[in-house]
């Protein structure tokens, strides 16, 4: 069986829960709670070996998923997947509806303005409470877009770009 390249890590085995083989998942995204909606998911181990597993049963409190994994069967086994980063393979997310996308397909697009200037590359999105922002970055400047329609103007991923009303100056 060949594992896929494409996987996207979704959080961490934190700790095991209860004696019954059952972990504890902690989210590096928002999309962590929908991960028993996968056929299979990855477990990338502490020692780089990467596992591929279902999830049997599943569960979230107090914003933690919890899981019974194929094959964890004990609180022994379910320890030794403590610090595993939990992925999912990026062809098996759900399409995102119109004019949203997946963090990970805006990460690496060339930013443009709407003079034609490059500013860069995004090379993250943050969170800030009030609004997502891009992280532009050409080497010598970062620059921090509010990810809003009055600054985006065009997403491509076909064409790997983005376009913004913001100038080279900001």
């Amino acid at each position: 069986m060949t594992m896929p390249t494409n996987l996207i890590d979704m959080g961490y085995v934190a700790s095991p829960f209860g004696i019954q083989g059952w972990v504890k998942i902690k989210a590096t995204t928002e999309y962590t709670d929908s991960l028993d909606e996968y056929e299979n998911i990855y477990l990338r181990l502490p020692t780089k070996q990467l596992v591929e597993t279902t999830i049997e049963n599943s569960f979230v409190r107090d914003g933690i998923f919890h899981a019974k994994l194929s094959g964890v069967n004990d609180r022994d086994a379910a320890f030794a997947l403590r610090g595993a980063t939990v992925c999912v393979c990026r062809d098996d997310f759900p399409e995102p509806d119109e004019d949203e996308y997946y963090w990970t397909d805006l990460i690496g697009l060339s930013v443009v303005n709407l003079q034609g200037e490059e500013l860069g590359q995004v090379k993250e999105l943050m969170e800030t409470g009030a609004n997502d922002v891009v992280v532009v970055s050409d080497g010598e400047t970062k620059r921090l877009i509010p990810f809003v329609a009055q600054y985006i103007i065009d997403v491509s991923l076909d064409k790997k770009q983005i376009t913004v009303d913001w100038g080279l100056d900001y």
